[in-house]
């Protein structure tokens, strides 16, 4: 069981890679559709989603409770997919979700300026002009959601395991590429850590989601992640007994786990609904 994540430029043709791995590996390809599908179906507004989905939110956007729900229903969405096993899932900032697991591969597709343009002009019958544009606002908003949402950056190749150029490598080349890093580098003991690992992660996003919708908890920012043996909570409140009250529901939910705050408090803080 390997999770592979590919992260990818407009017009990379990272689609394709994935559909063409998939069939090499016998895995499961959750396409974007799928992880927009289980947001609806998860309760996140359709109208709304074009706001957050691989885009740079605007200034208010950035701050209201919209954002923090993107953010962690589009992670459980991903978490859900992947305890699953033999899986690949393509951007939403996925390489930075998993990066600590086991077993993961993750790779990240490019190509050159040209052949972008040439590629956007044929697939969406485009001017040069057009094409263009459409580079550079893809670019732009898949850096500032990785940034935003992840503090990281996708135009880093120490991210990645690999990145390959799909202007200089065909397809099946790519896939193969990668098919063989998988089956050559995960082992079992990856698999069995990295399924022990991915469960863990997703009773975390449970019990934050629960803090988030169910218990309305007024903590903005809000988001946990696993750093050595603990569970650690971070995000902006201006009370500490609120922070106090979230940590005791995290222990509740998560038995035997040491939880840690990391929640700053400012007080008189207020955010935008």
């Amino acid at each position: 069981m390997a999770i592979i994540t590919l992260a990818r430029q407009v017009a990379a043709l990272g689609d394709e890679v994935a559909e063409i791995l998939a069939s090499k590996l016998n895995y499961q390809f959750i396409s974007r559709k799928e992880i927009l599908d289980r947001l609806l179906e998860l309760g996140f507004n359709k109208n709304k989603i074009d706001k957050y989905d691989e885009r740079k939110p605007g200034f208010f956007a950035s701050f209201s409770k919209e954002r923090d729900a993107y953010f962690n229903l589009s992670q459980f969405a991903m978490l859900e997919a992947a305890t699953k096993g033999n899986v690949i899932i393509i951007g939403r900032g996925a390489f930075a979700i998993f990066k600590n697991t086991p077993n993961l591969v993750s790779c990240r597709l490019v190509a050159d300026y040209d052949t972008r343009i040439t590629r956007l002009q044929k697939e969406k019958n485009l001017t040069e002009k057009q094409a263009i544009q459409l580079i550079q606002e893809s670019d732009a908003n898949r850096n500032g959601f990785h940034k935003d949402f992840y503090n990281v950056d996708v135009d880093d190749s120490t991210n990645f395991h690999m990145v390959l150029n799909t202007a200089k490598i065909d397809l099946d080349h790519c896939a193969q590429i990668i098919s063989d890093f998988t089956n050559k580098t995960i082992t079992e003991q990856n698999e069995k850590e990295g399924k022990i690992y991915l469960d863990k992660l997703l009773a975390i996003q449970n019990v934050i989601n629960k803090l988030i919708f169910e218990y309305k908890t007024k903590i903005d920012f809000i988001h946990a992640d696993i750093e050595d043996d603990s569970v650690v909570l971070y995000g902006v409140s201006d009370s500490p007994l609120i922070v106090e009250q979230a940590i005791q529901i995290m222990k509740e939910n998560i038995p035997n786990s040491n939880i840690v705050s990391r929640v700053s408090i400012i007080h008189n803080f207020k955010s935008y609904q």
